[in-house]
C-alpha cells in the first residue's frame, strides 16, 4: 500500500487492521468526522478511536453553540451526534447537517422513538455503548468505501 488512493479504498475497519505506519495518509484522503458529545470522556474516546481508524476529527463539540458556530464556516464529511447535549437537543445541528447534505448517525444513551422529529428520520441510531466495529460499519455506510458521501439508510437501530 503506497498511495493514499489505495488507503481510501479500504473500509474504516480494514484501515484499523493495518500497521500504524500504513494508517498515516495525507489529509486529502481522510474523511472528516464531526463529533457532538457533551460527556468529555466519551468524546475523547470517540476522537482517539476515529483518529486511529484514519478519520480527521472535527470537534469534539459539547454544545449547540460550539457546533453551529463551527458549521458557519466549515463542514464535515460525516458526523456523530448525541441527542441530548449541554444546551438542549442536537436537533438544530441535525437540521444544519441535513441542509448541507452531510450524513450523520445518532450516538445516544436514549432509545429511538418511532415518532422522531423530521431531522432524525432516516438516520442510523446507535444506542450507547456500541462496539467499535459497529460504529465504523455505520460510518463506512454513510461515507462509502472511497470516502464519498452517500445518503443514509432508513432508520436503523443498532446495539
Amino acid at each position: 500500500m503506497t498511495c493514499s488512493a489505495d488507503f481510501r479504498r479500504l473500509s474504516p475497519l480494514e484501515r484499523l487492521s493495518l500497521p500504524t505506519s500504513h494508517q498515516t495518509m495525507d489529509m486529502m484522503a481522510q474523511t472528516r468526522c464531526m463529533i457532538v458529545e457533551d460527556q468529555a470522556l466519551i468524546g475523547m474516546s470517540l476522537e482517539a478511536f476515529l483518529e486511529d481508524a484514519g478519520f480527521e476529527v472535527a470537534g469534539v463539540f459539547m454544545s449547540n453553540a460550539q457546533a453551529l458556530q463551527w458549521l458557519e464556516s466549515d463542514a464535515p464529511d460525516v458526523a456523530i451526534l448525541d441527542v441530548m447535549i449541554r444546551d438542549g437537543t442536537s436537533l438544530e445541528i441535525a437540521r444544519a447537517l441535513k441542509i448541507r447534505g452531510v450524513p450523520f448517525a445518532i450516538y445516544s444513551g436514549l432509545p429511538p422513538k418511532a415518532d422522531c422529529p423530521p431531522e432524525l428520520q432516516n438516520v442510523p441510531w446507535l444506542e450507547k455503548p456500541v462496539s467499535r466495529e459497529t460504529l465504523l460499519g455505520v460510518l463506512g455506510r454513510l461515507t462509502g468505501p472511497d470516502g464519498i458521501v452517500v445518503h443514509p439508510n432508513p432508520l436503523t437501530v443498532l446495539e
